[in-house]
């Protein structure tokens, strides 16, 4: 529209600096008799437009075309005739200078507008520090708790929270301050965001959802007008929930950025403090936020009078997986034989979203075989396609490289049955799947809190019995022991700086708790740095030497299983208990 407008503006603008349209037409003969009657007052000849212009003597303005080559005549003719004659330049106008002056400046007053204009949002210029909040309303399709399960203790701290709103009365009588704000956290998937809508949906109020990124721009001070702005929305339709999804974008320790405390994040966050917590009290908002990193937010916004409660969502357990199974199953035609315990079972460490997509890839696997009904097998299906990947049955191996993958995987699965700190091996393919060229599936028979150290020993055996088992029936390992070597070099190096599991370094942290920052173990000194490394050798040396000990002893065990791995390809369950060794 601001384009629009200054072209129009423009093409004025330069109809005016022309003069406009109300000169007379003359043609060359009528010119030379006006001249020659004493008529012509003042005369401009454009050799370059082969035009001559200027005034007669009653005023009026003309002008007048001549051939090429007849400027020079032309001149004298006029000049013999007494005529005024002008140089060759432009004739200046008012407009003409106002033009000249003001164009730069409306172009680009124009393409700015139009730069604005076309902010993220297409919100326009003036919209710019407007919040780009979610409005849900209470009037439509509803979530409530009976939609959230495997989580029982999460919902019922938050059920309060529709006491609180629907009831304020109750609460007010007995001195209780309504808790201004909630934090969920806990690992992606987890449904932290299912449960604010649950709140939401339960108390029937309005509920504003935005993103922690959405408030960060990169002009100053538009995070902050956006927080005021959103708390504004949610004050005016109070008792709302304002919901602040990944609120670490914007929550995250103050003094660690580029500009120090001025930056616009920090701004933001400053911002957001005193609209929680500030001056005015008991504006009827709840603000529920959630996070996967609770230990990077700033302390001043974790504090109570903020966030009064802290919530943590973890994985559900084994109960908690069948419940979600059975929420996520409504409305799928399970067949007569489908066990939800079973898949349950199946799928320790699942999230609630992990749960849905298991079972929507059965549905999409039935009916790409044109089934009624999702079977069993399906959901099995689906669960070993969401944990590996799905199948490659058109990669053509030699028979080579197919029984060297097999020998592989039958040398995790041995190595795990007999060590009695692994999970029972349930399935074990030279399937290919997802980047995998092969999979053994172990799955422990209840949920762990925590494991032993004796287990972890075991498991750093189980993930090298696929490299060991290369070395032993062919004695030239491959490149396909990379994730496992990865995963136990994982595993050992956690046991070292995070479990106080080596005598050598003592319970003490190395480094980071999570791994992920690079320069947290600039305090430790290159001695104990150097222990560390030993002792991740030796636990992986201790397991690479077990493993070993176990697959020669039961050598037996390991042909057969591998034989049967090339003949079928996938053996599962009382088979492949048949094939192993008898258990210690």
């Amino acid at each position: 529209m601001f384009v629009a407008l200054a072209v129009v503006v423009l093409g004025l603008a330069l109809w005016a600096a022309s003069g406009g349209d109300d000169r007379r037409e003359l043609t060359l003969g009528e010119l030379e008799s006006r001249a020659t009657a004493r008529s012509v007052a003042t005369a401009t000849v454009r050799d370059r437009d082969q035009v001559v212009e200027g005034t007669l003597s009653d005023g009026t303005e003309f002008q007048a075309s001549f051939p090429a080559d007849y400027a020079g005549e032309l001149t004298s003719r006029l000049l013999a005739a007494g005529v005024e004659l002008r140089t060759d330049a432009q004739r200046p106008t008012l407009w003409g200078n106002l033009l000249y002056a003001l164009l730069p400046t409306v172009i680009i007053v124009g393409v700015l507008l139009f730069v604005l204009s076309r902010t993220p949002g297409g919100r326009g210029a003036m919209q710019l520090g407007k919040a780009k909040a979610k409005r849900f309303k209470p009037d439509g399709p509803a979530v409530t708790f009976a939609d959230v399960a495997g989580i029982d203790d999460a919902v019922e701290e938050l059920a309060e929270l529709k006491d609180f709103l629907t009831h304020p009365a109750r609460f007010a009588a007995l001195g209780a301050r309504v808790p201004r704000g909630v934090l969920l956290y806990g690992p992606p998937g987890t449904g932290k965001t299912l449960l604010a809508r649950a709140v939401a949906g339960e108390a029937g109020v309005p509920f504003f959802s935005i993103a922690g990124s959405d408030f960060v721009e990169m002009f100053v001070g538009v995070g902050a007008s956006r927080v005021r702005d959103l708390f504004n929305q949610a004050k005016a339709e109070a008792p709302a929930i304002v919901f602040v999804d990944e609120i670490d974008a914007v929550g995250r320790h103050r003094g660690q950025g580029l500009a120090g405390a001025n930056d616009e994040r920090e701004q933001t966050l400053n911002q957001l403090l005193v609209e929680m917590d500030g001056f005015e009290q008991g504006n009827g908002v709840i603000v529920i936020a959630g996070t996967n990193r609770p230990d990077i937010l700033d302390a001043a916004l974790l504090r109570p009078g903020r966030f009064d409660r802290q919530i943590a969502i973890d994985r559900p357990d084994l109960l908690g997986r069948q419940a979600i199974l059975a929420v996520h199953a409504k409305g799928k035609p399970l067949g007569d034989g489908v066990d939800l315990a079973v898949v349950a079972r199946r799928t320790p460490g699942f999230t609630g979203a992990d749960l849905a997509n298991v079972l929507n890839e059965a549905a999409i696997g039935c009916a790409r075989r044109g089934a009624a009904r999702i079977t069993q097998a399906d959901l099995e299906a689906a669960t070993e396609k969401v944990i590996a990947g799905p199948e490659k049955r058109n990669r053509v191996m030699t028979d080579a490289d197919k029984r060297l993958i097999a020998y592989h995987e039958a040398g995790h699965a041995v190595v795990g049955h007999v060590l009695p700190g692994c999970s029972p091996v349930h399935k074990v393919s030279i399937m290919h799947r997802g980047r995998a060229l092969g999979w053994t599936l172990a799955v422990p028979e209840q949920d762990k809190v925590f494991q032993r150290r004796s287990e972890l020993h075991d498991e750093l055996a189980m993930l090298l019995g696929g490299r060991v088992a290369e070395e032993v029936v062919t004695g030239d390992p491959t490149t396909g022991a990379q994730n496992d070597i990865e995963r136990a070099t994982r595993i050992a190096r956690a046991m070292v700086t995070q479990f106080g599991m080596s005598d050598a370094v003592g319970p003490r942290l190395v480094g980071d708790a999570d791994g992920r920052d690079p320069l947290a173990a600039r305090d430790t000194s290159e001695s104990v740095l150097g222990t560390v490394d030993a002792e991740v050798r030796a636990l992986l040396d201790e397991a690479r030497q077990r493993a070993r000990a176990v697959l020669t002893e039961h050598r037996e065990a390991l042909d057969r299983l591998a034989d049967a791995l090339v003949a079928r390809e996938t053996i599962a369950d009382d088979e492949l208990v048949s094939l192993l060794p008898p258990a210690p």
